[in-house]
């Protein structure tokens, strides 16, 4: 008897949000807290951030290309997702211990460059098989599933878990690591988390039932077929969308990789504090996944992005205009200017993944899902991450050098930073014209 394909009930929708927001809270501690750790406990200098993000963008999409061939072309998602997950979560932990390398020594140049060396190290192998679990295994799983009555519901799902992930990180990770710096009992907390749902995932995800190998010529040779923009290009307004993708996320990955340092040494609040903060505004902000559920089932992607677009620009520009130290009060959260700011970058940013999430997806090939879910890494992940701490780091060091307690040149993220993301968020209208223009064509 064939097995039916599971694309609704509660186990399916336990899966999809319970491995979801797992990932997510990974993810977020990679993107917020690795960066806040740095200042913390190796050196206040936006240079390390800019190697941990370029090196884990080059690991990420390796691995993407790697396991996502490898899924094609046995025909399974669910080992990767489990194996993926037990090891993105032992590497999270082994991570926190690089702070024992300049713990109780004199910061000495070289003992900063080794500390350094080996956070950027730890935090690709994190990243590695990070993406491993997530990008090519749970996303990829995720993709087999959709269908024309689920696509409103998965690409909410796609949208907020970011949003939750962001929210419960914050706010639990500030609290985790409190007023004393407890790094490693984040670290700890969380990585052990996403064990426990790799080790569940290897009894509760199954495969779709009508998903089989799919070998094309040697693993090799498969692998950089994938590589073949030739094929891409025919794919005109799919290749539009990375683009709309890319540019967007360029302009988020210059400000939001340093938005806790920001708000900790710059602004002068607590890392419980920030939390707070941030998880008031988003949550707020998750209204917009109903406005744009509706326009999804409408198939009007282009008018969604393009208010996505919009109520980012708002919510940078106001940080940018009012996030200084003369307009807050680090001692209260109440501090209208962020949480306005905040609320309108959260209600955009989590439209923009909505609406982009559902557009790609629904372009992709059927024959390749796994391997283009590698092209979407290489326009969401290699391509911003590689260029954005081109921009952020000059900026950074020119506007925010200081002279930290004991002497030694920090570098901080000042208001500035959100005043480049804004001009630069506007840009992603210009990819996203000829986005509009293909899906035209394409209807006439």
């Amino acid at each position: 008897m064939k097995e039916k394909s599971q694309t609704s009930g509660f186990r399916f929708w336990a899966l999809v949000w319970g491995l979801g927001i797992a990932g997510q809270l990974c993810w977020n501690i990679e993107n917020q807290w690795f960066n806040t750790f740095v200042y913390a406990k190796i050196a206040k200098d936006p240079t390390i951030i800019s190697w941990m993000v370029a090196v884990s963008a080059f690991a990420t999409t390796i691995a993407t290309f790697v396991f996502g061939t490898l899924s094609d072309r046995k025909g399974k998602r669910s080992p990767f997702i489990a194996i993926g997950y037990i090891l993105w979560g032992i590497f999270t932990i082994l991570f926190g211990t690089t702070e024992f390398i300049t713990q109780g020594r004199n910061a000495t140049a070289d003992l900063i460059f080794l500390a350094g060396t080996a956070v950027v190290l730890a935090d690709a192998l994190m990243s590695f098989f990070g993406s491993m679990g997530n990008d090519a295994g749970f996303n990829v799983w995720l993709n087999d599933k959709l269908n024309d009555k689920n696509r409103g519901s998965i690409g909410a799902a796609l949208a907020t878990q970011p949003i939750i992930g962001t929210i419960i990180g914050t706010v639990v990770g500030g609290m985790l690591i409190g007023k004393n710096d407890n790094y490693m009992r984040l670290f700890v907390v969380m990585g052990g988390l996403v064990i426990i749902c790799g080790v569940l995932s290897l009894f509760l995800v199954k495969d779709e039932p009508g998903l089989v190998p799919n070998r094309r010529g040697g693993f090799w040779q498969q692998m950089f077929a994938a590589f073949n923009y030739k094929e891409l290009r025919k794919r005109k307004e799919l290749l539009w969308v990375f683009l709309v993708l890319t540019v967007y996320f360029i302009a988020f990955n210059v400000y939001y990789p340093h938005v806790g340092n920001f708000m900790i040494y710059y602004l002068g609040f607590s890392p419980d504090n920030i939390g707070i903060i941030q998880g008031i505004a988003l949550i707020l902000g998750m209204v917009s996944v109903i406005p744009a559920s509706r326009l999804l089932n409408q198939n009007r992607f282009v008018l969604a992005a393009a208010v996505a677009i919009v109520l980012s620009v708002i919510g940078v520009g106001i940080l940018g205009l009012f996030g200084r130290p003369h307009n807050v009060d680090p001692t209260t959260i109440l501090n209208w200017n962020l949480l306005i700011g905040m609320f309108f970058f959260g209600c955009g940013y989590i439209m923009f993944m909505q609406v982009t999430s559902v557009w790609m997806k629904q372009l992709f090939p059927e024959e390749a899902k796994g391997q283009f879910e590698g092209f979407r890494i290489i326009f969401f992940v290699l391509i911003p991450w590689v260029l954005s701490p081109l921009i952020a780091n000059p900026i950074i060091k020119h506007n925010g050098q200081i002279t930290d307690a004991n002497g030694m040149t920090a570098y901080l993220p000042t208001n500035v930073l959100f005043l480049i993301s804004t001009l630069l968020i506007i840009l992603t209208f210009i990819p996203l014209l000829f986005a509009a223009r293909e899906r035209n064509a394409k209807k006439r």
